[in-house]
């Protein structure tokens, strides 16, 4: 039985990083990036998986067995509780808490400058050391049990520091089991390793929050920028250090503001660290995948100045046939199921459109099968089905 699990998973692995390589595989991989649906599917609500995260590794694995996937993440519900009430941070909102059990997790950023967790005259500190800066000032500030430095020490902080510590310990142990077991009990790849933001995104997501960075742009650019290039250096290497060490699976750059600024924004405060990021990372062997949230058509033509085959780009809101048309010959594209099909269609409807991906964009080979975006509850189980389905049906070469 282990060897057979061990056969399978041999056989899928090469499956999916043929594919990746935008090669053709045997047949088109199907990798899935599931969060809430995994949880109802397997009978849990999203409070349980979010507070109990050995449930949310044992929906996956009930996913990845029931629907045959080549490839998954072990667990999409990725703010577990425990780590989030001991470090008190204030931008995330857990079911069972502050929201309903059935309902995700949700990420509150600041909505005005008294809010913000930097604040506008603060550039200077995060560019002379970015770790002085946010483990001194910015902990303290997202934190309701954090006190800032300077002020008298209070045992609160002093736990809050060791239980975070302990958990953020315990919980990154526990996926290394986790993925052991996705292997040995579904025969299915850990589908990525190797976290990476765009230093933009993390000014805007983070730092500043999205409303402070548009007015920082036009009143100190030059404060925005030399900030995003002292980022850089430090989530690279934590990209490389996080990475697969055998170089098979991609890191994961999860891309949110850039879809949004003009094309002088864009070149000026986006796109030159994050390409440079990309770059050193292929430069060491280590494949990006490119998970871009929304539609990033408009700037393909930069995307598509990326070394052939170093990104896997994934199509969530864009025309998945036209981004194949334009950079389907440098990159393999994974995604593209819209997640409303999935939501509100039939197992026809999705079965006919999978069909129509794989047999353009997947007719050569280099397509992964995936939804637009992480699938949330509102899926249903039938029309996950029809995704394996389609993809056994019409997706063997």
């Amino acid at each position: 039985m282990a060897e057979d699990m061990e056969n399978l998973y041999q056989e899928r692995l090469k499956r999916y990083t043929t594919a990746m390589r935008n090669e053709k595989p045997d047949r088109v991989p199907i990798r899935i990036f599931a969060a809430e649906f995994a949880a109802k599917y397997a009978g849990y609500t999203s409070q349980e998986v979010t507070h109990e995260y050995d449930k949310a590794f044992e929906a996956v694995r009930r996913c990845a067995k029931d629907f045959s996937w080549d490839a998954t993440v072990i667990n999409m519900v990725y703010v577990w509780s425990g780590l989030v009430d001991h470090f008190g941070q204030k931008y995330y909102k857990v079911p069972g808490i502050e929201l309903p059990p059935d309902v995700g997790f949700q990420y509150f950023e600041p909505a005005d400058e008294e809010g913000a967790f930097m604040k506008e005259d603060e550039y200077d500190a995060l560019i002379d050391s970015p770790t002085e800066y946010l483990a001194n000032i910015w902990m303290p500030r997202i934190s309701r049990n954090l006190v800032p430095i300077g002020t008298p020490n209070t045992f609160r902080n002093n736990m809050a520091w060791l239980k975070g510590g302990i958990s953020m310990m315990a919980y990154f142990g526990a996926c290394g089991e986790a993925v052991a077991r996705l292997k040995s009990e579904c025969g299915t790849v850990s589908a990525i390793a190797g976290i990476i933001k765009a230093p933009f995104d993390i000014l805007s997501d983070k730092l500043r929050g999205f409303r402070q960075v548009s007015i920082d742009v036009y009143r100190q650019p030059d404060k925005v920028e030399k900030a995003c290039e002292a980022l850089m250096p430090y989530l690279l290497q934590n990209a490389m250090v996080t990475s697969d060490p055998t170089r098979k699976v991609p890191a994961t750059v999860w891309l949110h503001r850039g879809t949004m600024f003009s094309k002088d924004m864009y070149e000026r405060f986006f796109w030159p660290t994050l390409k440079e990021i990309i770059l050193q990372l292929w430069k060491n062997g280590i494949q990006t995948l490119w998970y871009g949230e929304g539609s990033w058509s408009k700037w393909l033509k930069y995307t598509a100045e990326l070394p052939e085959k170093s990104i896997v780009y994934h199509v969530d809101k864009e025309d998945i046939f036209e981004a194949h048309k334009q950079i389907g010959d440098k990159f393999a594209i994974s995604g593209g199921i819209p997640n409303d099909l999935l939501a509100f269609g039939t197992p026809r409807e999705v079965k006919e459109y999978c069909k129509k991906v794989i047999q353009t964009v997947g007719k050569d080979g280099g397509y992964i099968m995936d939804a637009s975006a992480i699938i949330q509850s509102d899926a249903k189980a039938e029309n996950m089905k029809a995704i394996t389905e389609a993809v056994l049906e019409y997706g063997v070469y």
